[in-house]
């Protein structure tokens, strides 16, 4: 039996969202399964999504990544448009399980438990200060290794034997969507770390490379935003929103 099918009940509750399954665990539920996971003895690497429209409307068009997002332990809900679809068809999450949230969660607990981490991803610099601001800010949590983002395929066998050497348990890749999903995909058989998740820019922000919208702006649903208001190249991305929106509530009566 492998670690996936041990820890997530055939039964859990889950809305389906244009053909990709989300979670409606909540935030503080997801966090109780993944510390479960982490304290377990099992590697078999446990595959987190935390997507947004964008993945959804990138999986409705490409059979490989739906592929690989139904293979996935647990899909979040990362953006509040998943969140709105979920409720127009009459099941509703509880709220965004993002990923930046889930980590900064998961190394405070991790500083009690002794959880091991390795960070994969962004450019050189920032990830040296990511990991360097987290061993600063979580002195209990083990750094099981770091690597940044920026390397050929003729490195990733390296890198991938590297990150099974160290066993951690959990691997924080920081590489976009969706190559994180599918570069976690693609070598999850050798990679023996216990949970694999996809965060985003979350190490850019650990780093400060970038900022996270004000508390304000999240609150009231608009981080997406001021992600666009503080980086207008960012506008070719946000198109597709309108465009999820309008299918996602077209097919809002599909199970």
């Amino acid at each position: 039996m492998n670690g996936e099918t041990a820890v997530r009940p055939a039964s859990e509750n889950k809305v389906n969202i244009m053909g990709v399954p989300f979670s409606k665990r909540t935030f503080d539920e997801t966090i109780d399964l993944l510390s479960h996971i982490a304290n377990g003895p099992e590697r078999s690497v446990y595959h987190v999504v935390t997507a947004n429209p964008e993945i959804v409307m990138s999986a409705s068009k490409d059979g490989q990544l739906m592929h690989i997002l139904h293979e996935a332990g647990l899909i979040t809900a990362d953006g509040i448009g998943i969140v709105l679809a979920a409720k127009w068809k009459g099941e509703p999450v509880p709220g965004r399980v993002t990923g930046y949230d889930m980590l900064m969660r998961l190394l405070e607990l991790g500083d009690r438990e002794r959880w091991s981490f390795y960070f994969l991803g962004t450019d050189e610099d920032t990830s040296r200060k990511a990991v360097e601001t987290i061993a600063a800010r979580y002195p209990n949590v083990r750094i099981a290794g770091r690597h940044n983002g920026y390397f050929g395929a003729d490195e990733e066998p390296a890198i991938v034997e590297e990150i099974a050497a160290a066993g951690p348990d959990f691997l924080i890749v920081a590489m976009g969507a969706p190559q994180a999903e599918r570069w976690i995909y693609r070598n999850k058989p050798k990679l023996g770390a216990k949970i694999a998740m996809g965060v985003g820019g979350s190490l850019d922000i650990i780093g400060g490379k970038v900022q996270r919208a004000p508390d304000f702006w999240i609150k009231l649903n608009l981080e997406w935003l001021h992600r666009l208001l503080s980086n207008p190249t960012r506008w070719r991305r946000q198109l597709v929103l309108p465009v999820f929106a309008a299918k996602a509530f077209i097919r809002r009566k599909e199970r």
